[in-house]
């Protein structure tokens, strides 16, 4: 059963969703750690109502980015993880960190990537005109939001949508698709390759398993 330590900055809601697939049996693997930057995170409360190991590693004791990552790579590593998954971890991570985890270091981001990387999404698609949006898991490389995306989940915008109504259909996409790509790894159906993720030994597009961009 593989080891999952999960970073989180706000209120965890795909921590939950990993959490309860944990519980259920759909991924074969546990959450040993959850672990967070901000000590307020409601992340942490539903670690705890699991019965999951906490943490909290508070980026403005420390100098810079560089100490604070070294520092997060001992915590990290002191519950010998399999994989790490970024979950709503808002924090820029140094090359160091990244490399340090090649392979084995998820993100879920709210766009479909390769458009729309950093912050806001929501709001710029709608202000792009763009009649869809979505969510992409992808594996994490030192480029921000710029790793092999492994999976991607699509929903529609609509005449007088807000960022809000986006968000709460992107959310609910990212609850079902980022345990998905976590049970994959889990049963080491997934890797990554150097800019490339494979999925049962396949390399998939850049869009992720399920494109099907070529058939619109």
């Amino acid at each position: 059963m593989k080891s999952i330590v999960v970073l989180i900055s706000g209120s965890g809601s795909n921590l939950q969703a990993i959490l309860d697939a944990c519980a259920a049996g759909f991924i074969a693997g546990r959450v040993s750690a959850v672990i967070s930057n901000k000590a307020s995170a409601y992340g942490l409360t539903r670690a705890s109502d699991a019965g999951v190991a906490t943490a909290v590693l508070d980026h403005k004791a420390f100098a810079d980015r560089a100490a604070y990552d070294a520092a997060m790579c001992q915590l990290i590593d002191s519950y010998q993880p399999d994989l790490v998954v970024l979950a709503g971890f808002m924090r820029i991570l140094t090359p160091e960190f990244v490399a340090h985890y090649h392979g084995r270091l998820l993100n879920i981001h709210p766009s479909l990537l390769p458009k729309y990387q950093g912050l806001n999404t929501h709001q710029r698609a709608i202000d792009a005109g763009d009649d869809e949006h979505g969510c992409s898991v992808h594996f994490v490389t030192a480029e921000l939001d710029g790793g092999p995306v492994v999976l991607q989940a699509r929903v529609p915008i609509f005449a007088g949508d807000t960022a809000e109504d986006v968000a709460a259909r992107v959310h609910e996409q990212e609850h079902q698709i980022y345990p998905l790509v976590v049970r994959w790894f889990c049963q080491d159906r997934l890797q990554q390759q150097g800019d490339k993720a494979l999925l049962d030994g396949l390399v998939l597009s850049e869009y992720g398993y399920a494109d099907d961009r070529d058939e619109k």
